[in-house]
Parts: C-alpha cells; structure tokens; sequence
C-alpha cells in the first residue's frame, strides 16, 4: 500500500509539474517578444523521396490525417489561449506549408526555414541558419514570432530534437524557455 501511495504521489508531482510549465510557457508566449519554432506536423517516413520536387507535392513527404488533425490542434492552442502573432513564417516544403495552413490560415514562406537533411540540399545549412539569424536580428515587435520548420532547422539552431508537431518557445537570443507537445 505504501508502495502505491508514493506512486500516486510522484504521478501527482509530475502533474503539477506539467500544468505549471505550461502555465509558464503561456505567460511567456503572452509578454509577446518570443520566437516560436514549430516542427511540421505528422508526416509519415523519413526525408524526402529522391524524385522530391518542391513545386510538386505529390512528389514529397506530406501530412496525412493524424498531422491534418494536430495542425488544427496546433492553431486551436493559439486561438484558444489568445496569444497575439506577429507573422507565420513556413519552409517551403508542402508539410510545413499544410501545417501553417491548417493552424493559422496566413503565413509567408520563408526559404531560410527549409530542410537540408538531404544530401541535396546539406550544403545549405550555413547560409539558412545565417538567413535565418539576420532576420531575427532585425525583426521587431511586441508579438510573437512563428516559424515552421523541420527537426534538422530546429536542431542547428538549439542542438536538440523536436516530436512532429512540436512548438519550442525560446527569445531572440535563442535561450529556450519551454516547449508544448501537441501529440
């Protein structure tokens, strides 16, 4: 019995725990001033096909019901919890187009967002993330911030991984303050 009880008591604690990150991250998100990068929603496999084109979104990875469903989830968190957005940027690739559509309507895309996980494209990767760092730079507001991305965008800039779907919250310094799982 004493077993359970202290079971039930550590489950209790990691609740609580969980409910007052969220409550921090909803307050940071809600000061305004903060980047937000999401993953792209589920998309089954892994890279892209090699006959990838990205004008062509049959020819690439794209979402299938579950990150259609979660994309909605994603925009519903923003709405729901009205948190003010300044722009929505998204990569170029038809997954993370799917999941700005789907979870915010309006969005840009920004081609410092795209993947380079693939051979093709790894060269990229210094010139994006440079991209991608002078924008912050010179961006300026008392919103938020949105881009959706990929894991390998995500990693090179905070050297660490992200679930499809994910939403990491950080400042213009790059400092993470938390992230939401939206499985």
């Amino acid at each position: 019995m004493k077993k359970i009880l202290t079971i039930l008591f550590i489950g209790l604690l990691n609740f609580t725990n969980h409910a007052f990150s969220d409550e921090k991250i909803l307050n940071y998100l809600k000061e305004g001033k903060k980047l937000i990068f999401i993953r792209h929603a589920i998309a089954p496999g892994n890279g892209d096909p090699d006959n990838f084109n990205i004008k062509d979104c049959s020819t690439q990875r794209n979402l299938d019901k579950n990150g259609i469903n979660q994309s909605k989830k994603i925009g519903l968190f923003f709405k729901n919890n009205q948190i003010k957005i300044d722009k929505i940027l998204s990569s170029e690739w038809c997954r993370c187009i799917d999941t700005a559509k789907y979870a915010f309507e309006n969005f840009e895309t920004f081609d410092a967002l795209n993947s380079f996980y693939d051979e093709r494209f790894a060269a990229n990767e210094t010139k994006q993330i440079d991209d991608l760092k002078q924008y912050i730079k010179n961006w300026n507001s008392d919103k938020n911030l949105v881009f959706i991305t990929h894991y390998v965008v995500i990693s090179s800039i905070f050297n660490t991984g992200t679930s499809s779907g994910e939403i990491i919250v950080s400042d213009k310094n790059f400092n993470i303050l938390g992230s939401v799982n939206t499985m």
